[in-house]
Order: C-alpha cells, then sequence, then structure tokens
C-alpha cells in the first residue's frame, strides 16, 4: 500500500513548515508540495520522493490540491493526507487515519480526517447547527470535513471527481464532501485522533460571541461562494439556510468592528454580486 501526502503552502512560516515537510515526509511513500506564493517560499525539501510545484500567480486552494493530488496517483499511490500548512500534525496522524479507513472499506468511506483542536481556544471542534450522523468504533460519521488532515482513498475519487477549481478557496472542501454523499460514499472523523489547526487570522467577540476573523479579501469568496453553492442541490439545506441568514450579520459585525471597514464593504459586495451571477474562479477586481 502507497501513501502520500498533499501540502499546500501560501506564505508560510518558514520554520513551522519546515517541521511538517519533515514530519509527514517521514510517514508518506510520496509528498507533493504546492507552493502558492509570489517567490518561492525556501522550503527545505526532502531529497526523495517529493514533487514540488510553484505557481506564482496562486492557482488557489482547489487547484493546488488537484495538482498534488494527480502526484499521488501518477505514483501509484492508494491514500491521499491533504494538509494545510499551519497545521500540527501528530506523528502517528497517518497510521491512525489509515486504520480507521481500513477498517471501515467496505462502508463506501472515502474520506476521514482528525478531531481538529483550534489553535486559538484549545478546545475540539463539535459542530453546533448540523450534528454528527452517527458514531461507530471511535468514528463518527458527518456531512463534511475540512481539507488540512483529510486522508481520501484514491481508488473512490475518480467516482466522485477532483476538487472544484472555480470556488477557488472558500467551501472547496464542504463541497468536495457533500458531492461525495450525493453519490453514497461516507464522510468521518476519527474521535482518537487530535490535530491542532489554525482557523482563521485571530478571534474577535461581538455581543459575546467569539469567531473567527479572515483577511479582507476572503470575505469576497466566503459570500461570493455561498451565493454560488446555495444554488446546488446536493449541498445540505441547514447550510444554506444559515450562511444567507447570517449575511447581515456578518456585514455589520464587520463594518462595525473589524479594521480595514471600506476594504471589507467593497469585497463584501463584490462577493454577493458576484456571487449571484454565479462568477467563479479567482478573484478578478472591482467591477
Amino acid at each position: 500500500m502507497r501513501i502520500g501526502a498533499v501540502i499546500v503552502l501560501y506564505h508560510p512560516n518558514l520554520q513551522q513548515v519546515n517541521l511538517l515537510i519533515e514530519l509527514v515526509s517521514q510517514s508518506v511513500d510520496t509528498l507533493s508540495i504546492i507552493d502558492n506564493t509570489q517567490e518561492r517560499s525556501g522550503v527545505t525539501l526532502p531529497s526523495e520522493n517529493v514533487h514540488y510545484h510553484h505557481f506564482a500567480s496562486n492557482k488557489g486552494i482547489a487547484a493546488a490540491q488537484n495538482v498534488g493530488l494527480g502526484d499521488l496517483m501518477l505514483d501509484n499511490c492508494e491514500y491521499a493526507l491533504l494538509l494545510d500548512q499551519d497545521s500540527v500534525v501528530p506523528p502517528d496522524l497517518v497510521t491512525n487515519l489509515i486504520r480507521k479507513m481500513e477498517q471501515h472499506a467496505d462502508e463506501k468511506l472515502i474520506a476521514v480526517g482528525p478531531r481538529i483542536i483550534c489553535s486559538f481556544t484549545e478546545t475540539e471542534l463539535h459542530p453546533k447547527v448540523q450534528k454528527e450522523c452517527r458514531s461507530e468504533n471511535g468514528l463518527a460519521f458527518v456531512s463534511q470535513i475540512i481539507s488540512s488532515g483529510m486522508m481520501i482513498s484514491l481508488r473512490s475519487l475518480a467516482a466522485v471527481g477532483l476538487k472544484e477549481e472555480g470556488l477557488f478557496i472558500d467551501g472547496v472542501d464542504h463541497e468536495w464532501c457533500w458531492r461525495a454523499r450525493a453519490k453514497s460514499y461516507q464522510i468521518a472523523i476519527a474521535d482518537e485522533v487530535k490535530m491542532r489547526h489554525t482557523m482563521g487570522e485571530h478571534r474577535s467577540r461581538f455581543l459575546g460571541v467569539s469567531y473567527k476573523v479572515g483577511t479582507p479579501i476572503r470575505l469576497y469568496y466566503q459570500f461570493r461562494n455561498i451565493f454560488v453553492l446555495s444554488r446546488r442541490r446536493y449541498v445540505p439545506r441547514y447550510w444554506k439556510v444559515r450562511n444567507i441568514g447570517i449575511l447581515p450579520l456578518r456585514i455589520i459585525v464587520n463594518l462595525l468592528v473589524e479594521d480595514s471597514k471600506v476594504l471589507r464593504a467593497k469585497y463584501m459586495w463584490q462577493g454577493i454580486c458576484d456571487g449571484l451571477k454565479n462568477r467563479q474562479g479567482a478573484y478578478k477586481g472591482w467591477h
């Protein structure tokens, strides 16, 4: 059995990402690193079994992951681990996720991820709205998981397809999971496998509620992709209602609480306009 990993970079912390690369390269047969930074990041590459791609124009997370998945399939890997640059990976992550995949192979389990620990709060993340479907033998079956830490069965990938490049970044991981579930595949979280991950740039509070904050440009993709994905029948209804319903509050919070208010307003407005027009791909500037 051959196992590969894909790590996507964008202005990484070199010390942190070099530790990640070193650890992961010792756990897999093939490593594909996709660097979406304008200038090469200067990461330390393993001496063998590594693919490195640099895209100065930033291809987006979906296209980057697809390039990496292509590398792994050409190297005859059966499983692919997807990772972001800021995840803190335990040494036994690959072993534990593969064991769960093999144990539940007959259940059409196409992807399994660790239980995420938020690096800001040091607490485990559990869904508040869409509860976990069921739990069995240490697995919590869910509607979606984030891409970092996601172990994918490449044997089943052709039936579901690659990541949707038109979404560029936000919603890419969830859309793929929903698409897989629409084709009767299962998505799960391995409860005993923990991984620390950074969600957003920082945390803010509004009326006593903590929420994650990203860069202003991310608002464009978040707002746009809510309208793009809400058109689709396989996207869960709860997700559509929740995300569209909370948009007015998000606009208010970004205009009242966060910095760069004018820039955030422009990105939110452009995201709504482009989402209603079903525009996809990389952000193309004001129009």
